[in-house]
């Protein structure tokens, strides 16, 4: 039997031309299957492609979960947000393995990608707890779209066959105790660099948050 759509993690969007146009602001995005919310900054202009980021919630979170913490960084570094909602309560591959959710974020990018000029170098997967955990799943797996995965305090990671070589920021609270940094991120790290990905990795003195100047590393990380 061939496996359905995104049971193997694949992506199959890819940023083009855009056919349509997109106004500055906030807006939702129709047809992805799930909640889809679209931050476009101020200053973008369709004749010079983008800087995309995919930004994914914690458990029990929302698509506007996923795009606070970057949402006040994007319009001086001109990055246009992407957040798409889990269809449950957290994401597919972290309840027994990928479907669902990534057929949402391909209909989501594609929609984007209709519409907005994408730099296809500069597509970034980026995510909080549980949504760390899911843009470096996503991320490797898909890293011949997604060229960066940002993951702020991540759990595991549990990708399909990888493709690409993504380049990984991490950060993770010394003091968390939700997701415990010696059994999650001290172990990650450790993974990723041994296949070889370059990562950036940040532990501060802090629970499990994203303190905003991590936030900010991360934003200047994105877009160096």
């Amino acid at each position: 039997m061939e496996p359905r759509a995104g049971e193997d993690g694949r992506i199959a969007a890819r940023p083009g031309t855009p056919t349509g146009s997109v106004e500055p602001g906030l807006q939702r995005i129709a047809g992805a299957g799930t909640e889809a919310l679209l931050y476009v900054p101020a200053g973008y202009s369709p004749g010079t492609p983008a800087p995309l980021v995919l930004a994914l919630h914690g458990a029990g979170g929302t698509a506007q979960h996923g795009l606070d913490p970057l949402h006040g960084l994007v319009d001086d570094r001109g990055f246009v947000l992407l957040a798409v909602g889990s269809a449950a309560r957290t994401w597919d591959v972290i309840a027994g393995g990928f479907g669902a959710d990534v057929r949402a974020i391909d209909s989501a990018l594609a929609g984007v990608f209709s519409r907005v000029a994408v730099d296809p170098e500069r597509i970034v997967a980026s995510g909080f707890s549980d949504g760390a955990s899911y843009a470096l799943s996503l991320g490797l797996t898909n890293g011949d779209l997604f060229k960066r995965i940002v993951a702020f305090s991540p759990g595991f990671m549990a990708p399909g066959t990888p493709h690409g070589v993504p380049r990984v920021f991490v950060s993770h609270g010394t003091h968390d105790s939700v997701l415990r940094i010696d059994a999650c991120s001290r172990r990650l790290v450790p993974r990723l660099r041994h296949a070889r990905y370059p990562v950036e990795y940040r532990e501060f003195d802090g629970g499990h948050t994203i303190p905003p100047q991590i936030a900010l590393d991360a934003a200047r990380w994105m877009t160096e």
